[in-house]
């Protein structure tokens, strides 16, 4: 009935021509379509409405959609004209994606709930402790170990600080030794009655510099080296540590939360609640533990490293520093050999064009 009233309003005075249009109250405007070989299907499986050409050539599915007039169906209806320049209805989106996307935010919709409660467990406990009304798990040997660490690293950063400030200082006084060589010589080659003498002082200020650069290499390689043990491997020693705490305060978070369920009183819900703060406290029990494992290792194997570093390095630096002040040239060069330090000579890294060919 619906759709042989919809035929009734539509008016073909040409069937060959351009047809007009009386839909004007139902809202559709008046659209000029093909005669021949066009019709208006509807894409719903189970209905059987399709309108021909003549029927529908004034309306319209290029701004809209037009809905099929079949009850109860609402499916887009089709427009199968070859070549005809009708813009076909966008395809309703599967169900199964609908589903994926669905998944999806429940999935993380979880994690940001997991994250919270953990949180406001976490910062409760934190509380708790701070103002004394908290349980803490604490051990001692490796606080103790924990803390040690923390305060060498601030004794040798500030080592590395004076290292660096030292390294610095001495070179600018080797290219100042460097220039007052070249002064020298410029002016023993201008004052013949102070040739000698200027002379004497040039190879002087020459050897020095010399000298000086071997010494700069040898502290640029201690201050890389502590710069390494300090910023490297101590560093990634209290990432771990960090971790570990992190991991100690959410044992204590949930071992508080099973002590109060606990002793609350036990009823169906209770018990329910009781088994998942049981199965919460025990991962995080298990993770506490590994990671107080791992800290205790890398603590022992950052120490035996500490040891071993340090003792090439201070020997280095001193074997350099007192060769360089006592004027011994041949022991400072063989301090250098002994620690396999190479100087970079000027001009070295870049070979020249008759080497690359």
């Amino acid at each position: 009935m619906a759709l042989r009233a919809l035929l009734s309003l539509v008016a073909v005075p040409d069937w060959q021509g351009r047809a007009a249009a009386c839909l004007h109250p139902i809202g559709l405007p008046r659209v000029d379509l093909p005669a021949q070989g066009a019709c208006f299907a509807c894409t719903s499986s189970g209905c059987s409405v399709a309108l021909g050409a003549p029927a529908l050539r004034a309306l319209r599915c290029g701004a809209g959609s037009l809905a099929c007039i079949q009850a109860p169906c609402s499916v887009s209806l089709v427009c199968c004209v070859p070549g005809s320049g009708l813009h076909q209805p966008h395809p309703s989106p599967p169900v199964g994606g609908e589903e994926v996307v669905r998944g999806i935010a429940v999935e993380k919709f979880d994690i940001v709930k997991k994250w919270g409660i953990n949180t406001y467990k976490c910062t409760k406990q934190l509380i708790s402790e701070r103002f004394g009304r908290g349980s803490r798990t604490v051990d001692l040997e490796l606080e103790t170990q924990i803390e040690l660490l923390r305060e060498t690293k601030r004794k040798y950063e500030c080592v590395l600080q004076l290292a660096r400030a030292l390294t610095n200082h001495f070179y600018s006084l080797v290219q100042t030794q460097h220039a007052l060589g070249d002064a020298f010589a410029d002016l023993s080659q201008k004052s013949p009655e102070l040739q000698e003498e200027f002379g004497y002082n040039a190879e002087t200020q020459k050897l020095l510099c010399k000298n000086g650069e071997t010494l700069l290499g040898a502290v640029n390689f201690f201050v890389s080296s502590i710069n390494t043990l300090v910023n490297k491997t101590m560093e990634d020693t209290l990432m771990t540590v960090k971790q570990y705490e992190t991991a100690r305060l959410e044992y204590d978070a949930y071992r508080t939360d099973l002590e109060e369920l606990s002793m609350g009183p036990r009823d169906a819900s209770t018990l329910c609640r009781l088994d998942a703060a049981q199965s919460q406290f025990q991962s995080h029990k298990d993770k506490y533990e590994k990671l107080r494992a791992d800290v205790a290792i890398k603590l022992k194997f950052l120490e035996e490293n500490k040891i071993k570093v340090m003792h090439k390095q201070l020997l280095l630096f001193h074997n350099a520093i007192s060769a360089y002040f006592a004027g011994n040239q041949q022991q400072l060069e063989q301090t250098l050999k002994q620690f396999n330090i190479k100087l970079k000579t000027p001009g070295a890294e870049k070979p020249s064009w008759l080497e690359e060919q």
